[in-house]
Order: structure tokens, then C-alpha cells, then sequence
């Protein structure tokens, strides 16, 4: 899992799925913590317009370009349907936030063939 991080880290273009503009919540406290690294991070959420006068996308088709993670800070529920949709645009690598993730998340990343990093947080390991 180290490695994975390493490398998750090391990526410039991130999407955060669940981005909030909410202050308080970790869809908008990772988004932020990403940019102030120096990262590409697009914040997605189909219930939002923009957030801070930045525009949020729909849904990762919507992105100006492929990120090379995507950040989930969604419910397990909503993220499997999000793996799918990383499947089917050939993005393999997924942060998994501490509470986005299940076992039934985690079997249908593995199934997909997608690289999850799960257990740790991006706010911290990045």
C-alpha cells in the first residue's frame, strides 16, 4: 500500500468526487489541502454549480482532462457506480476516503482491475 501512495502522491491531476462547499466537510477540506500542493484537483459533484467561484464538474466525463487520481469522499454505496465510471474511462487509480469505503467497494475495484488506496487519508499522506 505504501508504494501505491507514493506513487497516488506523486500525481499532479487529481478529481475529488464529493467535492463540498461546505467548509467543515472533507469534500471540501481535501480539495483544498490538494491545491494548496500544488495540484490540478477538480471538484465533482453533480448537486453543485461551483464552488468558491471554482466550477464543479458533474461527473468525471465532464473534466477538461483525465485526472490521474480520483479522490472518493462519497458514500460506499455511490462510489461503486464512481469506480465503474473510472473503469469505463481507463482511470485505474482511486483514493478511497476512511468512511467511502466497503467491502463491496473494495471487491468491485478489485474486479475492475482498478489501484485503491483505502485506510489512509489523503489530507494526511499527501
Amino acid at each position: 500500500m505504501q508504494d501505491l501512495i507514493g506513487e497516488f502522491r506523486a500525481a499532479k491531476v487529481w478529481a475529488v468526487v464529493g467535492a463540498s462547499d461546505n467548509k467543515e466537510k472533507f469534500g471540501y477540506r481535501i480539495w483544498q489541502h490538494l491545491l494548496k500542493r500544488d495540484k490540478t484537483a477538480y471538484p465533482v459533484n453533480h448537486r453543485l454549480e461551483s464552488i468558491d467561484g471554482i466550477p464543479v464538474y458533474k461527473s468525471l466525463r465532464d473534466l477538461p482532462e483525465q485526472p490521474e487520481v480520483v479522490d472518493l469522499v462519497v458514500p460506499a454505496k455511490v462510489g461503486i457506480g464512481i469506480l465503474q465510471e473510472c473503469h469505463e474511462l481507463g482511470i485505474k487509480n482511486v483514493w478511497v476516503q476512511p468512511g467511502a469505503e466497503s467491502p463491496e467497494l473494495l471487491a468491485e475495484g478489485e474486479k475492475l482491475g482498478l489501484r485503491l488506496v483505502h485506510q489512509a487519508c489523503a489530507m494526511r499522506e499527501v
